[in-house]
């Protein structure tokens, strides 16, 4: 099984435990992260890693929010190989690599938690400005048509410089910063580990 997760994600998976309770981010979270600091920084951006938020029925834990001027971007990141195929009304979509085939729940349906998780605490703002945004991070190639929304690295990059219409002003997007740090879970291998029991109750009560 651990073999399989290796080969289907990119990593070893002592690298990623090791990762994952040490600094919260797998390597595609982290590879996002340099690349989206690296091309928007304050102040006109600020970007939120591993945001665990505390829901009425659990928690949902959010990859990144990259809040600016330009609107909020809740982003769910995958570091996958192989290829892809994706249908963004599908409730899975399929990876392929060698003579492997593996299913995994749609990205996009999987971050509209995360995002309403974000709308419920940014009520304050105007309707379309947060938005939902896939990723994928590491040697993954769809073999199907790109769903709307969802981007390589290096689109996400050509997607946020396209982003030029102010719809806030910086005091309201501090104003955002402070909401979410201050509600948001604390950052530690206890806060991860009740997400966990929190996600398999919710696919318990859901079968």
């Amino acid at each position: 099984m651990y073999a399989l997760l290796a080969l289907a994600t990119g990593f070893t998976v002592g690298r990623y435990w090791r990762k994952r309770f040490a600094r919260f981010q797998n390597n595609g979270e982290e590879l996002l992260s340099r690349v989206v600091l690296s091309h928007f920084g304050p102040p006109n951006y600020h970007l939120m890693n591993h945001v665990t938020l505390q829901l009425k029925d659990g928690t949902t834990q959010v990859d990144h929010i990259l809040i600016s001027r330009f609107g909020v971007f809740v982003i769910e990141t995958k570091h996958y190989k192989g290829w892809i195929f994706a249908n963004a009304n599908s409730a899975n979509w399929t990876q392929v690599l060698f003579n492997f085939r593996f299913k995994f729940q749609n990205p996009i349906i999987q971050n509209r938690r995360h995002v309403r998780a974000v709308e419920d605490l940014l009520d304050f703002l105007p309707p379309g400005i947060i938005k939902s945004v896939v990723v994928f991070t590491g040697e993954a190639h769809f073999k199907t048509e790109v769903p709307q929304g969802v981007f390589y690295l290096s689109g996400l990059i050509e997607y946020l410089r396209e982003q030029t219409a102010e719809v806030m002003s910086f005091n309201r997007m501090q104003f955002c910063v402070g909401r979410l740090e201050t509600v948001r879970l604390a950052i530690s291998g206890q806060t991860d580990v009740a997400h966990i029991e929190s996600l398999e109750l919710r696919r318990g009560n859901m079968k």
